[in-house]
């Protein structure tokens, strides 16, 4: 049985990636600037500039030595901070940053920092990572990693590129979804009752929490433009790109995360307590699970509030600031997109506690009985 499920995923994913053409190809933007990356090889000056209207900011003269591009090995020399803006960094020797390179009136290299180089700190973190998942985790902890890159895989290398081409975001999410969960849950957590009592646990949940949000995000006029990155989008695509159905395809991408952890919890709630005592009848059980299971409700849809909030913080504290009153501020659409996200995600939640406990609890019950 096991085996025959485990085919069935691994024939899911298989199709998925073989039959959803991948003609996708990214447009090149116009070469009128170059990327390069380099190193700060030595600080010539670091002083500061005073405008006149009086604001002080940072100025540095560093040379600079390209590590990537047409540019590598050759050294040169920039300004940072020749004009007033926010956010000016002052650099160090041995920063490694990233530049844009292009040419003035004159025909001369104008080179720019746009960023640092992040690669090896976040390899690092990825390592670190990977080796307590390892050690803690053991087997399962291997695997999961293996379904975490499959997640990428899918939403990454097939949902994102259709996306783009104009393919319903909503409806790509859903088929991918149909692709993440069975896989993942089996390749985290083995192939059991317990791994299937949360499979179907999710999806039911995602169903109805799915209509929730469709409902509530239409009846709340969302647009999907509250961020700049959404216009950015539409204009850069030329409108092809669903924006509206790109939130709601957001909203179940991060549900999937979220009922994951609960349906799973639960899940295995219900199973252990039928393992300590076989003689739990369908009411005891599941009356003892959802004790468990209010306690995992309580805490995550706490953490879901502190996590969407650590998110959003320097928008709280522009709305904090502003002088307008609640009432209006909580109509903005870039706060209205959150509260509702949030809601949704801890409705969904709620609603996995006692779904996902009814269906073990029955799976065991009936197991149990068969047995006897």
């Amino acid at each position: 049985m096991r085996k025959k499920l485990l085919s069935v995923c691994c024939i899911l994913v298989f199709l998925y990636f073989g039959f959803v053409k991948q003609e996708y190809a990214q447009q090149k933007p116009p070469q009128s600037s170059i990327r390069i990356e380099g190193v700060v090889v030595r600080v010539l000056e670091n002083s500061q500039i005073i405008e006149d209207s009086g604001n002080k900011h940072s100025y540095q003269k560093l040379e600079l030595l390209g590590t990537s591009g047409s540019f590598k090995g050759k050294t040169f020399q920039i300004e940072n901070g020749k004009y007033d803006q926010s956010g000016i960094i002052d650099y160090k020797k041995g920063d490694k940053v990233v530049l844009n390179v292009t040419k003035d009136q004159s025909g001369k290299d104008d080179f720019t920092i746009t960023d640092y180089v992040r690669r090896t700190p976040l390899l690092i973190l990825f390592l670190i990572f990977v080796g307590l998942a390892a050690l803690v985790g053991g087997k399962r902890g291997l695997t999961s990693i293996i379904g975490m890159v499959l997640t990428f895989g899918v939403l990454f290398v097939i949902v994102l590129p259709q996306v783009l081409k104009g393919f319903n975001p909503v409806a790509a999410t859903v088929l991918a979804s149909f692709v993440i969960i069975p896989v993942t849950f089996c390749l985290s957590h083995g192939i059991n009752k317990k791994t299937l009592c949360a499979i179907a646990g999710t999806f039911i949940s995602l169903f109805l929490t799915g209509l929730l949000a469709y409902v509530f995000v239409d009846a709340s006029h969302l647009t999907g433009y509250a961020s700049e990155e959404a216009s950015y989008l539409n204009v850069g695509r030329n409108g092809a790109i669903d924006i509206h159905g790109l939130l709601l395809a957001g909203l179940i991408i991060g549900l999937l995360g979220i009922l994951q952890d609960i349906t799973i919890s639960q899940a295995a709630v219900v199973c252990q307590l039928k393992n300590a005592n076989d003689k739990l009848k369908f009411y005891s059980l599941f009356s003892r699970a959802m004790d468990v299971g209010r306690d995992h409700i309580a805490s995550m849809s706490n953490t879901l509030i502190l996590v969407y909030a650590g998110v959003s913080l320097p928008l709280l504290l522009l709305f904090l600031t502003n002088p307008l009153p609640f009432s209006a501020v909580i109509n903005f659409e870039i706060i209205a997109e959150e509260v509702v996200r949030t809601l949704v995600s801890s409705i969904g939640l709620i609603l996995a506690v006692p779904i996902t406990t009814a269906l073990t609890v029955l799976v065991v019950e009936t197991t149990s009985k068969k047995k006897a």
